[in-house]
């Protein structure tokens, strides 16, 4: 080709792709474009300046966006002419209504009624709860509904109705007040087994905390929380047990689960806290003391900080105190006292602590002898190598005198729920004395579930005897036995109060003799005062 025809060639080439460049170039910052936008239920055609992003079109429009609506594409997206921009208007609507909570209806056993009758016990009674939802809309189309806040202005109170049972035991008199926990509610003795009411019908108490006041006026209680359980686990209560009508009252304490009592000579109960947790066991022990009186609406007083409960402390720790008022603690590692003025902890006795290799501890059963001048106490005992001594099966009951500051084993091989429970003052003639009422495990090596039998000793450990059950039936499970406040005439011994089987049993600690008192096997706590 002539070399004059190849540069017209390429010039022509040149000017085509100079032309197809222009041809598709963006429009230059100042021109306007149009594009479309969907909002409202119209679309709008609207010229906006080139290279604006859909927020800076929308406002150059005229239209208000919310900071819940939402923009098809986002809007920090750079537009192009003839885009479409989808504008979702988006509302969030919160409601509150009232609504009724309906009553439960709970059936209780009776064995005082003939079979077959029935009796209301409490009359049902509907609650009140506030509900907050939130519904989001979508151009005004529901699209969500949530449920945000629930608060509970009136509890609802279950309709009680006594059902006569087939059993049916002859009544016994007995000294002071027995209460007990029954189908979540709690129910108290007086005067005779026969003569039996409930005094808390809410059907929510959990068990973790039941213990009368010494004088049986007050008894002190915890009830399942309402809130989800990894935010609270329970509060403590009390209510006065010889008020015709009884009312429960908050003690405005939360998450109690190891230890609540009375403080001797006070109308004031101390407890200990733990932080619920979503993991197992359901909690982390704050290890802490509270004092809180029943009389007055004074804030709870702190006797003790928190702290991290030495070995495994994230479990807890428990309390006893003794009939003076001084204050013994137990935990997983040890036994001591508290100075209740200092708020700090001294040491007494360290105890090898139990590896269960799961998601409990075990804390040492402990009380106080019924004169203040000795501690009972479960040891870890040690076991034949090669098992080591955190894995030792074995526990023995121990004591520590103050008297002569001397720490002796009492009885061997016990089990770890041994549960040693203290006497009144016993008067044999000029001597005053008190007795030991401990459980034996049925299989030594395997205490931790092992079913156990009561036995009853002299305070030093001497005169052992088995009481109940007997050896041909089955144990009873692990719990701490209720000595009654004083002795009845004509009775060998003192009544110790246990539960078998569901059921109320008093035990003659003299004779041996034991009395079915209930028959609908719904009990799980008792305590007597």
């Amino acid at each position: 080709m002539p070399r004059l025809k190849l540069r017209g060639y390429l010039f022509a080439v040149l000017i085509l792709c100079t032309m197809v460049i222009i041809s598709c170039r963006s429009p230059q910052i100042g021109e306007d474009v149009t594009i479309n936008i969907q909002v409202d239920g119209q679309t709008y055609a609207v010229d906006v300046p080139a290279g604006s992003t859909v927020a800076q079109a929308l406002a150059s429009a005229g239209i208000t966006v919310s900071t819940l609506d939402r923009s098809e594409p986002p809007l920090y997206t750079v537009i192009n002419a003839g885009d479409l921009i989808i504008l979702t208007r988006v509302e969030e609507v919160f409601d509150t209504e009232q609504v009724v909570l309906p009553f439960e209806r709970q059936i209780v056993r009776n064995e005082t009624l003939p079979e077959g009758e029935t009796r209301l016990v409490q009359a049902g009674v509907n609650g009140l709860e506030e509900v907050t939802t939130r519904r989001i809309l979508e151009n005004g189309v529901e699209v969500s509904k949530t449920t945000v806040k629930t608060v509970v202005i009136t509890e609802a109170l279950p309709e009680i109705v006594m059902v006569g049972a087939q059993a049916s035991f002859a009544p016994l008199n007995i000294p002071g007040t027995i209460a007990y926990l029954a189908g979540g509610n709690a129910w108290i003795m007086e005067g005779s087994t026969a003569n039996r009411r409930v005094i808390v019908s809410t059907g929510d108490l959990d068990g973790r905390i039941f213990t009368l006041s010494p004088n049986g006026e007050y008894l002190v209680f915890t009830r399942k929380s309402t809130k989800p359980a990894d935010e609270e686990i329970n509060t403590l209560w009390a209510v006065r047990t010889r008020n015709l009508d009884p009312k429960p009252f908050s003690l405005s304490a939360r998450n109690v689960v190891h230890f609540a009592s009375w403080i001797p000579g006070t109308n004031s109960v101390a407890y200990s806290t733990v932080e619920p947790r979503s993991t197992a066991p359901g909690w982390q022990a704050n290890n802490d003391l509270y004092r809180v009186s029943i009389t007055n609406t004074a804030s709870p007083r702190r006797l003790l900080s928190s702290n991290s409960g030495g070995v495994y402390g994230w479990w807890g720790m428990s309390f006893a105190y003794a009939p003076d008022g001084r204050l013994a603690y137990t935990r997983p590692d040890g036994i001591g006292l508290v100075d209740q003025d200092g708020g700090y902890l001294k040491p007494l006795l360290d105890i090898t602590p139990l590896n269960t290799r799961s998601d409990w501890a075990w804390i040492p059963p402990l009380v106080w002898g019924a004169d203040g001048n000795s501690l009972y106490f479960v040891n870890h005992a040690s076991a034949p190598a090669p098992i080591t001594s955190e894995e030792s099966p074995y526990f023995d009951l121990s004591a520590v005198s103050f008297s002569n500051e001397s720490n002796v084993t009492i009885v061997n091989s016990t089990g770890m729920f041994a549960y040693p429970s203290v006497s009144p003052i016993q008067s044999n003639g000029q001597e005053k004395s008190f007795q030991i009422a401990y459980l034996q495990s049925v299989f030594v090596e395997q205490s931790d579930s092992s079913r156990y039998r009561l036995m009853v000793m002299d305070r030093d450990g001497s005169n052992s005897r088995l009481l109940f059950p007997p050896t041909d039936t089955n144990g009873i499970e692990p719990q701490v036995p209720a000595w009654a406040p004083a002795p009845l005439t004509g009775q060998a011994g003192y009544f110790i109060a246990v539960m078998y089987q569901g059921n109320l049993w008093l035990i003659d600690s003299g004779s041996g003799n034991g009395y079915q008192v209930t028959g609908d096997g719904l009990i799980t706590e008792i305590d007597w005062k």
